[in-house]
């Protein structure tokens, strides 16, 4: 006779996936989908049209890249307004370099935002 008590499934390991409810593909996403199929000419797998997160994983896989332009470094224009609204609250001048890098325009307005 043992003196430690039996836990069943104690020490066993921890399940690794849980059956869960996944949401469906909306009809707008499976009608994109299947134009990029068509577009590209890769099939498009029947058993992810149920799945809205397996299906969008599979068309930012053989959805086309934007071509990298001349001004993809640039900050946009919300980010400048944002950074331009708080040098007026702050009385503060950005420096122009940030203007030209949309990292730089980010930590100018992470180190000066008003808290």
């Amino acid at each position: 006779m043992s003196i430690h008590p039996t836990l069943p499934g104690l020490f066993e390991p921890v399940q690794a996936t849980l059956p869960l409810e996944t949401a469906p593909a909306t009809d707008k996403q499976i009608a994109y989908a299947r134009s990029l199929a068509a577009k590209t000419g890769r099939a498009l797998p029947a058993s992810l049209l149920r799945s809205k997160a397996g299906l969008s994983a599979w068309i930012d896989a053989v959805r086309p890249k934007a071509p990298a332009g001349r001004f993809d470094a640039y900050p946009s224009a919300k980010q400048v307004q944002f950074a331009e609204r708080i040098a007026r609250l702050k009385r503060r001048q950005i420096p122009a370099e940030c203007f030209k890098d949309k990292v730089m325009m980010s930590r100018w307005i992470d180190g000066n935002k008003p808290r």
